[in-house]
């Protein structure tokens, strides 16, 4: 099972990340304290629809855009074999490895827009990190 709140913080702070911004101004902008927007983006606190619209606002992007990207990580996650018991480390070709900087990165798959990656934390417990896939790296990752 995908934690769902871990996927959305995932998003979030891809997109907060990507704008170079801190977490001091987006949660002043989304009008959440600075704490409560960190344990979102860690995925120990679940956000409310309505706060994470004003979280998608404070970042200038819409909620559909997130929820969709959201929703795309899932599925591909929920394709993959083996999240949620130990994993036989499966050879993967150098470009994904280079792409798979974090320690512990079983797998790496990906549907052309947006590559996942699984960390298996503990035999329960899986880490995924999705990120979207530019036109120029559409190459680099490849299907487990």
């Amino acid at each position: 099972m995908v934690l769902l709140r871990r996927v959305i913080g995932d998003a979030l702070r891809a997109r907060r990340q990507g704008q170079h911004r801190t977490l001091r101004e987006v949660s002043s902008a989304a009008n959440v304290s600075l704490g409560y927007l960190s344990e979102i983006e860690r995925g120990q606190k679940e956000p409310s629809s309505e706060l994470l619209a004003a979280i998608c606002d404070a970042l200038g992007a819409r909620l559909s855009e997130l929820l969709r990207e959201v929703s795309d990580t899932v599925t591909l996650a929920e394709q993959m074999p083996n999240v949620l018991v130990p994993m036989v480390d499966e050879p993967v070709p150098a470009a994904a490895v280079r792409k798979a900087t974090n320690r512990g990165v079983r797998q790496v798959t990906s549907d052309g827009a947006v590559a996942v990656q699984v960390r298996q934390d503990s035999p329960l417990k899986a880490t995924l990190r999705s990120t979207r896939v530019r036109p120029a790296d559409r190459d680099v990752v490849c299907a487990a």
